[in-house]
């Protein structure tokens, strides 16, 4: 290997640890609010993938199909329990307006707009209109009840959710795999290393969020609770914050990272409807490394699996996920050694 082909190797994984890390911020933001190990979270990124492909072959994807099943069941779930606890019919009305308002109003765009084949930044922001709802959706469904439940049986309940959204995504998209036209097809040479237009897209995009979400936790009153909640739920619950408010929100903004990052690497590899468990692992890596706490740490561990990844892949290509996955021993040994923590009871 010579310094081209390593430069070349280089900017691959940096690319790649790009969409990691985005996966891995989602998985280390949901943690620290609702102290869930939410492994689902790759399912979001295959679902935008294939969203977007549908849109280009001028279906109607199945999103639409899926999303409108989830509002059911959470109306379904709102009227059972304003049933029980005899709320006023206005009460479940507005709850019902608020759960489904968003969610329609995106289908019947979606519905309306395919048959006309929209540009592309169109398709794109319909596809995180469709993808985005979908997170306080399954967190409503599968967390809210389970809010007080151990860190085991959060994780039980994640695996449980993943082979559902799984399954889900076989029934409304198939089995076929996709693969996306790139939002820029321009190509850059920087010395032995050409850079393609959805590359710097990629970069762009994840700088981009990367920036916003500081922004948001440093200096607007929400994120400013959802850190509270994040370091102490009761003490946060205590000051007036709705721990509830904030899991939804935090799985709306997981959501919304996994449709973007399903986005920008649907041009760069082929999706299916179960290529986002892979994803999810790798970004579940650098989560690891960061100890799901912190997100400069995920960052740097999601820059590193996609350099392991990618120099792996030049010396064992048939190996470069044992490899990749391999990775994480360590770190956990690591991590048990210089995190305190405690058994749960």
């Amino acid at each position: 290997m010579d310094l081209s082909i390593a430069a070349i190797l280089g900017v691959d994984g940096v690319i790649n640890g790009a969409i990691y890390a985005l996966v891995a911020i989602a998985l280390v933001l949901v943690f620290a609010v609702t102290r869930i190990v939410f492994i689902p979270q790759g399912e979001f990124v295959a679902f935008a993938a294939l969203t977007m492909a549908l849109f280009q072959t001028g279906a109607l994807p199945g999103t639409v199909w899926l999303l409108l099943l989830m509002v059911a069941l959470v109306l379904v779930l709102d009227a059972v329990r304003a049933w029980r606890e005899a709320w006023p019919l206005a009460r479940w009305a507005r709850l019902a307006l608020r759960t489904a308002a968003l969610p329609l109003v995106a289908c019947a765009l979606t519905a309306w707009l395919v048959p006309k084949q929209p540009p592309m930044v169109v398709q794109a922001l319909l596809t995180l209109a469709l993808v985005t709802p979908m997170g306080p959706l399954v967190y409503r469904l599968a967390y809210r009840s389970l809010a007080s439940a151990s860190v085991l049986v959060l994780l039980i309940v994640s695996v449980g959710v993943h082979f559902a959204l799984t399954g889900l995504g076989l029934v409304f998209f198939g089995a076929e795999g996709f693969r996306n036209p790139p939002f820029w097809d321009e190509r850059l040479s920087l010395g032995p290393v050409t850079l393609s237009g959805q590359a710097i897209i990629i970069l762009g995009a994840s700088v981009a969020l990367i920036v916003a979400l500081f922004v948001l936790f440093d200096r607007t009153l929400t994120g400013k609770a959802l850190r509270a909640t994040s370091v102490n739920q009761t003490g946060a619950r205590l000051m007036g914050i709705s721990t509830d408010a904030a899991g939804s929100l935090s799985f709306t903004l997981a959501a919304f990272i996994g449709a973007l990052s399903g986005l920008l690497i649907g041009p760069t590899t082929t999706v299916f409807f179960d290529s986002g468990f892979l994803i999810g692992l790798k970004g579940f890596v650098a989560a690891v490394f960061a100890g799901l706490t912190s997100f400069p740490l995920a960052l740097v561990g999601a820059l590193g699996v996609g350099l392991v990844e990618a120099f792996g892949s030049f010396w064992a290509s048939a190996f470069k996920e044992v490899i990749v996955f391999t990775a994480i021993l360590p770190v956990l040994l690591w991590r048990s050694f210089v995190d305190p923590h405690d058994e749960e009871h």
